[in-house]
């Protein structure tokens, strides 16, 4: 049973703040990717350079997870949050100082790091203020940060980086971060908690792996993640390669793609809340939610084969989109099968799972392409199996969802 028997409605407040947090955390991550083409061109970058790059985003933000996850959890999300938010905001302008395939790698391993709060740290929130059955839509609600920060970074980046140079776009959108901080430090406070407080089970971090719980999270987000990196670094540089697509004309696709996305992230996470109120199973609502995603995804194999960009984008956006409901729907399995004492380093030890799958992901995009003349074909059909192959894992590891019993340790 959730210690907050009757919810605030300044829970939304807390909501509409994560989602503003995600937004600017995505906007930060994607400017690389819009400028990639330019930067590729001005600085003689090679596919599988550009690979390595953005795959050292990854692998800091894979070891990130498993530090952030378990600071969260011991020092709760105001301090964390707020901490991250100047670490990734520092990073992120850092970028406008790189020359170098090398220096540009070490920028994107800062940010990896810093903005690897932002999940575990929002998914903690949202365990601590919502009850259960409202937890799958504050999550799509503030993971549909992600796509607005997708959209708006090719409405802004092109316009900063043509007049004044690329350099001034990683700066104006890193200082972004210092301007939520003059927000939530003021406003952010714990929730009320009404009843008689229950101790909650605390065991060492490691013990985690134990529970099949944990691999079923670990299995929804190390095979999805890497694809959603993949859209967000790899796809201006797919529509250049394939449709001819430059910096000046790459806004209205991916707005496009993301906008849809959106509707994805919300829609996903209202669609098994809505379930549960109607007396479906907590079990049965998530996973046929995220059955429908999967299937949603499949066509996405077929991506580079259509014949016009508004063929392929619209493809692209419809797997997009599912992917945000998916997301929505896995990260609250963790608030389903754990206590809100382990949600953090859960979800954390999850991301971290995913980010590797990414780190691999890159690297491997950027050599296929690089030695098949920049065919995203074999790309695209893993991106459209990936989903439907973590479902049934997940099924196997969790047939029913069943809370994890942990043995409660005196702290």
């Amino acid at each position: 049973m959730d210690s907050v028997e009757r919810p605030s409605s300044y829970r939304w407040t807390i909501c509409a703040l994560l989602f503003v947090a995600t937004t600017i955390n995505y906007v930060d991550r994607q400017v690389l990717g819009i400028l990639a083409p330019t930067l590729q061109r001005e600085l003689h970058w090679t596919e599988a350079d550009y690979g390595d790059i953005v795959s050292w985003f990854s692998f800091a933000y894979a070891f990130g997870f498993l530090v952030a996850g378990r600071v969260i959890d011991w020092i709760g999300v105001r301090k964390g949050l707020g901490i991250a938010v100047v670490a990734w905001s520092v990073a992120a302008i850092g970028h406008a100082f790189a020359r170098t395939a090398a220096g540009f790698s070490f920028a994107r391993a800062a940010l990896g790091a810093s903005e690897s709060a932002i999940f575990p740290g929002s998914i903690k929130t949202v365990a601590e203020w919502f009850p259960q059955r409202e937890r799958a839509l504050a999550t799509g609600i503030f993971n549909a940060g992600t796509n607005t920060g997708a959209i708006l970074t090719p409405l802004l980046v092109p316009w900063i980086a043509l007049r004044w140079g690329w350099q001034w776009a990683f700066v104006t959108t890193g200082a972004l971060g210092f301007l939520w901080l003059l927000i939530w430090i003021p406003l952010y406070r714990n929730p009320p908690v009404t009843g008689v407080a229950v101790a909650e089970p605390r065991m060492p971090w490691v013990s985690l792996f134990g529970y099949r719980q944990t691999w079923a999270f670990i299995v929804g987000k190390l095979l999805a993640d890497p694809v959603w990196w993949f859209y967000l670094y790899w796809l201006p540089k797919f529509l250049d390669a394939k449709y001819g697509v430059k910096l000046a004309q790459v806004a209205a696709p991916i707005i496009a793609v993301y906008l849809i996305a959106d509707v994805g992230s919300v829609g996903g996470g209202w669609l098994s809340s809505a379930l549960i109120k109607r007396g479906w199973s907590v079990n049965r609502a998530r996973k046929a939610t995220m059955l429908a995603m999967a299937i949603l995804i499949m066509p996405t194999t077929l991506a580079s084969q259509a014949p016009s960009m508004w063929a392929a984008v619209l493809i692209v956006a419809v797997a997009a989109a599912a992917h945000q409901a998916w997301s929505a729907n896995v990260y609250t399995l963790a608030s389903d099968m754990f206590p809100k004492s382990a949600v953090g380093s859960v979800v954390g030890i999850g991301a971290f799972a995913g980010a590797m799958g990414g780190v691999v992901f890159q690297r491997v995009t950027g050599r296929v392409l690089q030695a098949n003349g920049s065919d995203y074909t074999p790309i695209f059909v893993v991106c459209g199996l990936a989903y439907v192959t973590a479902w049934t894992i997940i099924h196997l590891l969790a047939p029913r969802l069943e809370p994890a019993r942990l043995a409660i340790r005196e702290t």
